[in-house]
């Protein structure tokens, strides 16, 4: 029994216009990047289904759905904010997105996979119930987290979300929601400028400073996410795994390192391993210069699926 590793070339359809940092070409380093480390051996691939409109309305209005399939474009570029595009690829390409988590809830409660990596674009955490901002147009997590409390009946689900950029579609969707904890660290004073107050009791937000590094990270989910998670005793958890808080990536300035994603996924399994049988769910997010962004989920990856 492999490790899921989940992604479709229909998420290298969608794109953005020349230039646009959340490119096709982030799929293809990671994919290389883990193929040269040889950690692919070790997990099982699987093809990102399409999300279902059913599926998609556990965390996003029917409207919502249904107006976002419609703006779709038959050529060009349809813009839905200032630094986010429909072409006549992306609704496909968000479906898989949302799918892949969905088919990887499935495959971890099953028994059928230990944990997931879904490999996958455009991301999510930014998408709200009612709106598309951010690069994100479904959130993907958060349609995974719902089909786990709805059709797989559990209590207690984590997220756990590392993108240097505040995830506030996921605390949107969640905000309330008693069944599931949100832990989120994440650079202050930058997109999307929220955050710096937890919108409810199950919300665990940690806003770092500028240049805050390794030390600083690691502090974070030692003094306030570690004790919250064994506090909880998720059933399953899922990670919004953003690469974007690497000193090498200029979308944020938090300077960590490959060791640090290492590090902080170590700490993740180990929660998984008292709490819930070592099930653990990741889903890319942000990480958008390539090369540190490849690294870097390597190294989560390596974590995740043990090879480590």
């Amino acid at each position: 029994m492999l490790p899921a590793y989940i992604t479709h070339p229909d998420c290298a359809l969608h794109e953005m216009g020349a230039h646009h940092p959340e490119c096709p070409e982030r799929l293809g380093a990671i994919n290389d990047m883990l193929l040269v480390k040889g950690l692919l051996d070790y997990m099982h691939p699987y093809d990102a289904p399409l999300a279902t409109p059913e599926q998609l309305a556990h965390a996003h209005s029917s409207l919502y759905v249904s107006e976002l399939m419609a703006a779709s474009p038959a050529e060009g570029y349809h813009k839905v904010d200032p630094d986010t595009d429909m072409n006549p690829f992306t609704v496909r390409a968000a479906l898989r997105a949302a799918g892949s988590v969905v088919l990887a809830t499935d495959l971890v409660l099953t028994g059928d996979a230990p944990s997931a990596f879904c490999c996958v674009r455009p991301p999510g955490h930014h998408a709200q119930r009612d709106a598309a901002m951010g690069f994100c147009f479904f959130n993907n997590v958060a349609v995974g987290i719902r089909h786990a409390l709805t059709q797989h009946g559990l209590q207690r689900v984590a997220l756990i979300d590392f993108d240097v950029h505040h995830g506030n579609g996921s605390e949107d969707i969640f905000r309330g929601d008693e069944r599931v904890l949100m832990c989120s660290i994440f650079e202050q004073g930058i997109y999307p400028f929220t955050g710096e107050n937890a919108t409810g009791p199950n919300m665990v937000n940690v806003g770092l400073p500028s240049r805050s590094g390794s030390d600083k990270f690691r502090e974070a989910v030692t003094s306030h996410w570690l004790p919250a998670l064994d506090a909880f005793k998720p059933e399953l958890i899922y990670v919004s795994a953003g690469f974007d808080g690497h000193r090498e990536d200029d979308m944020g300035n938090l300077a960590l390192v490959e060791a640090d994603y290492e590090w902080v996924t170590k700490k993740i399994m180990a929660v998984a391993e008292r709490h819930c049988q070592g099930r653990v769910i990741s889903c890319l997010e942000g990480g958008y210069v390539l090369s540190p962004l490849a690294r870097s989920v390597a190294a989560h990856v390596k974590v995740l699926i043990g090879a480590d």
